[in-house]
């Protein structure tokens, strides 16, 4: 039996949310619908501007990680934190919610724990303004072999390729997951990541179990307009890939052939962490042994719950869902 079902790897990052309008965005010169990365200074302008904010553990993978663990597998997430009031509040939420965080904060670093202001207007449409800080310095000293070794299933983020030493640390953590028996696999998370770091995604997407991307970052992978051949290609490479397209089914291609998802359109309350809980839902499937499609059908189901309401995690009982959806 491992120790864990399912690992994470990726940005730890305080998640501070507040609704607001387009005219506001346009004021502050914040660009709508996508994560940008900011400096200090320009974060605690923002951060300062946010009016009834709310704050949560967050970071993309540390977002689905914590999904897996309300859905009762056993999960630990490694990330970096400093040992300053956020960092603590980030140790603690994540294991209140009943995920290992063995990383400890870091004491007398010189940049503080890393926070995205999330301002969500009311189409739903997110806009993630993202100072890194600490996170980003995660290194391999911060990858313990016995918790990537006792993976199940071990989930990067593709956001920290932006440092040599993000880099390297996947390396080792994959290897040694891969080494104890268990599969890895990323999420490509951001088209622009994918733009920075081509040649790296394109090796290491033929190094790993399964990938998770979307339309648009599967495009930019291989450098093609066309998805079907984007995807083509991704299969070659790897033996299990995942496309995701906005409001259409979602495609996945493994053993079982290609089989696809569909997807139940609602009028989104908050975009926030539909990507991430898609994540979690297929990676339960994943753990749990079932279908391919099945996987597909749990990950539709955990981004529409996450979708319909403020905030980047769960508010019902997924696994519920999955039931009454005939699933389980």
């Amino acid at each position: 039996m491992k120790k864990y079902q399912v690992v994470g790897i990726g940005n730890a990052i305080v998640d501070v949310l507040a609704q607001t309008d387009d005219m506001f965005l346009d004021h502050m010169g914040i660009t709508k619908g996508i994560m940008q990365l900011i400096e200090r200074d320009r974060a605690e302008t923002l951060y300062g501007s946010m009016r009834d904010r709310t704050e949560a553990p967050g970071g993309s993978v540390a977002n689905t990680v914590a999904g897996l663990g309300a859905l009762g597998l056993s999960t630990a997430f490694i990330g970096r934190v400093r040992d300053d009031a956020l960092g603590r509040f980030y140790v603690k939420a994540m294991s209140a919610e009943g995920t290992d965080f063995p990383n400890a904060p870091v004491v007398g670093a010189e940049l503080p724990t890393s926070r995205s202001m999330i301002f969500v207007t009311p189409d739903g449409e997110r806009s993630m303004n993202t100072y890194l800080g600490i996170s980003a310095d995660l290194g391999t000293d911060d990858v313990s072999d016995d918790v990537a070794g006792g993976a199940q299933i071990l989930f990067l983020e593709g956001y920290l390729f932006d440092k040599a030493p993000g880099k390297a640390a996947f390396q080792k953590a994959a290897r040694a997951c891969r080494a104890g028996g268990g599969r890895a696999g990323i999420a490509l998370s951001d088209p622009f990541c994918v733009d920075r770091h081509r040649a790296d995604f394109r090796q290491l997407v033929t190094e790993l179990d399964y990938v998770i991307g979307n339309e648009h970052e599967w495009c930019s992978l291989y450098q093609v307009e066309n998805l079907d051949d984007a995807l083509a290609m991704a299969s070659a490479d790897c033996p299990l890939i995942v496309c995701t397209r906005s409001g259409s089914d979602v495609v996945l291609i493994g053993p079982e052939g290609r089989v696809s998802a569909p997807v139940h359109r609602i009028v989104p309350v908050d975009a926030t962490g539909a990507g991430d809980q898609f994540a979690a839902g297929f990676l339960y499937g994943l753990a749990t042994g079932q279908t391919l499609r099945t996987a597909g059908q749990m990950g539709c189901i955990a981004a529409t719950e996450v979708i319909g309401h403020f905030g980047a995690r769960p508010d019902s009982d997924i696994k519920a869902l999955f039931q009454a959806n005939g699933l389980i």
